[in-house]
């Protein structure tokens, strides 16, 4: 396939030419919700937890200083349902108004480390906030899930098959860390990227914006599925759940390396350089990992971003809802202006990497007064 007379290497919707031509309408935000537990734990007090000594300092390496932890009563539909209640507080909307909600975590605990396949969760939390009119249905798709989410419900609107809906997903995801903590024994240990991870929820509410509004100029995704077994996850030998092993110095390289591309493609798509973003949004991995890919991104794209968020050191990694816990705390800080471009980057184990290039716009007058 080919674009503006160049390689094709993502799905793209958006640009400054309208592609795909099916496209009619321009999605927006709405609202972006988060739920975050109330306890939470330090690097240092989770290294103490080790079966073995390893003189990693977490923080130093990862910069990573703490993360919340989901505690008695909270867990994977808890933390999603808190989310999307919140984003709903937000929008100029009720549940009714939803035509489709979209579940798109990793973990679907309830009642604490039980899964639930059956029903979906996107059946129990349209149920809880009564979106009756609501089409609703999970997908799975690693850390980029809500970004894929996103993907599709922006192309659902842009054709014209609904107005607004919802994606959002709960991660309970931390007992990833407690397990590698009993095994962890150097830094080269293939479960140490799971002790950066946390928990939290997370929902963004899209809608059909008005003719001539700004809104999101331009969504891609693709799957690069070569990379798929840098990062696995079996049944845990020791403790409850499962156990992750990441490759992650190879994620991170073939990251960089393959993401390049994507980024210029979908920059070029909407009539960009990389310096017209305000705020770029990467997956929040490590401090470090994104203080590399940025330098990475900016010398090979020849210009940079204005700002780069970072929200690692006080959520860690929080898997599928990082990109809108970061957005939903820029928002409520009061850190935008109306006219900032936003880029959020997914680079997730699959490897997946999606890209979102929006403007703010009426968000900002929804949120900054409440933190």
């Amino acid at each position: 396939m080919s674009t503006n007379g160049g390689p094709h290497w993502m799905a793209l919707e958006g640009g400054v030419d309208g592609s795909p031509r099916a496209g009619s309408y321009t999605s927006r935000f709405a609202g972006i919700g988060a739920s975050l537990p109330q306890r939470r734990q330090r690097s240092d007090e989770l290294m103490a937890t080790t079966a073995h000594p390893t003189d990693i300092d977490l923080e130093r390496l990862t910069g990573v200083r703490e993360r919340h932890i989901a505690g008695e009563g909270e867990d994977s539909y808890t933390l999603a349902l808190g989310a999307a209640r919140d984003a709903l507080s937000y929008a100029d909307c009720a549940a009714e108004d939803l035509d489709v909600i979209i579940v798109a975590s990793i973990t679907h605990f309830v009642g604490g480390l039980r899964v639930q396949l059956e029903p979906p969760l996107s059946v129990s939390i349209k149920e809880a906030l009564g979106a009756r009119q609501a089409l609703s249905f999970d997908i799975s798709n690693a850390c980029a899930g809500m970004m894929t989410g996103v993907f599709i419900l922006n192309d659902m609107i842009r054709s014209g098959r609904v107005r607004r809906g919802m994606v959002v997903s709960g991660e309970y995801i931390s007992q990833l860390g407690v397990n590698a903590a009993r095994e962890v024994r150097t830094v080269m240990d293939d479960q140490l990227a799971s002790l950066t991870l946390g928990d939290a929820g997370a929902a963004a509410i899209l809608e059909r914006a008005p003719e001539g509004a700004p809104g999101i100029e331009v969504a891609g995704f693709t799957t690069l599925a070569e990379h798929s077994r840098l990062c696995l996850a079996f049944p845990a030998k020791i403790g409850r759940g499962v156990s992750m092993y990441s490759d992650a110095r190879t994620l991170q390289e073939v990251g960089i390396e393959d993401t390049v591309p994507m980024l210029r493609e979908a920059l070029d798509e909407a009539g960009l350089e990389f310096d017209a973003i305000d705020y770029f949004i990467p997956h929040q991995t490590s401090a470090r990992a994104i203080k590399k890919g940025v330098k990475e991104f900016s010398e090979r794209l020849g210009a940079a971003p204005k700002h780069v968020v970072v929200t690692v050191d006080e959520f860690g990694n929080t898997s599928s809802t990082t990109h809108f816990l970061a957005l939903w705390k820029y928002l409520r800080e009061g850190r935008f202006q109306k006219e900032d471009r936003v880029l959020l980057l997914s680079i997730a184990s699959g490897l997946e990497v999606g890209i979102v290039i929006f403007k703010v716009d009426q968000l900002v007058g929804r949120y900054g007064h409440d933190y």
